[in-house]
């Protein structure tokens, strides 16, 4: 899978050092360019510091096109929270005293046909982690557009909150799972780049020792659930004083390739 090189808000972190002998140029290019809010006035307008004494103005009605009332305006709270947070904008003309008037609403107009003309099911895209919750985490994929990964396409090993494989903030690479195209609703899976069963089975050998984590224990108590690593799961005997997360010491006793089964002793004194 190519990753897609449409990037999200901040994902190189680096700051547009604007030129006053290529404003034109930005203008004419339609070119995407990259700041820091610096501040944010009493009218909700963004103010942002594109270097060589130019200033870039973000007027409220074009900080944002996705989450708008009626008339198009972004709520406060939605421009207050972009101050000291990187945003991707467009150079829509220049004022005078050094004034350039910018557009991020631009960005995402760009950003949204390009999920509903051009982005593809199965295609790995880079992204930003902005929100966590219990079912899943939220992750820019360019632009300001989010989509949701769930908790269950997180990782084949089972987990009980997205905290235990990211963090906000954290750039990842993910898949698009699934696209609305009429409202630009995009659904993601991190596991997909993880790598496959096979991929992650191939990094361990029969007879090796190696840490795992516990997971899910069978409420028949067959067996333990033991992560490898987040795309690989292997079983061995159940023990009643494990707790689910704790880390132990395995030994690989047998790789099954053809049923993708992973058989685990678990080492005495963790």
């Amino acid at each position: 899978m190519n990753i897609y090189k449409f990037k999200p808000e901040g994902w190189n972190n680096e700051i547009t050092n604007v030129e006053k002998n290529n404003i034109t140029q930005y203008i004419e290019n339609n070119e995407t360019l990259q700041g820091i809010v610096k501040e944010c006035d009493e009218n909700f307008n963004l103010y942002i510091n594109l270097g060589n004494g130019i200033t870039g103005l973000i007027p409220r009605q074009e900080v944002e096109k996705i989450n708008v009332d009626e008339n198009g305006i972004p709520k406060s709270n939605l421009c207050t929270g972009k101050v000291h947070k990187f945003v991707q904008f467009k150079v829509k003309e220049e004022k005078d005293n050094n004034v350039l008037i910018l557009s991020r609403k631009d960005v995402q107009e760009e950003a949204l046909n390009w999920i509903r003309n051009d982005l593809k099911e199965g295609q790995k895209v880079a992204g930003i982690v902005k929100n966590i919750m219990p079912y899943g985490a939220f992750i820019e994929i360019g632009g300001g557009v989010v989509g949701l990964a769930h908790i269950e396409d997180l990782s084949i090993a089972r987990i009980k909150t997205p905290y235990e494989r990211l963090s906000i903030g954290q750039k990842v690479d993910v898949m698009v799972k699934y696209i609305n195209r009429e409202n630009g609703k995009v659904i993601l899976s991190y596991k997909e780049t993880l790598g496959t069963w096979e991929d992650n089975a191939n990094r361990f050998k029969v007879g090796m020792i190696t840490n795992g984590i516990v997971r899910e224990t069978e409420k028949n108590k067959n067996g333990l659930f033991i992560e490898l690593t987040p795309n690989l799961v292997g079983m061995a005997e159940y023990q009643d004083d494990l707790d689910y997360g704790q880390q132990v010491k395995v030994y690989i006793k047998k790789i099954d390739n053809e049923k993708k089964k992973i058989k685990l002793c678990i080492m005495k004194n963790n």
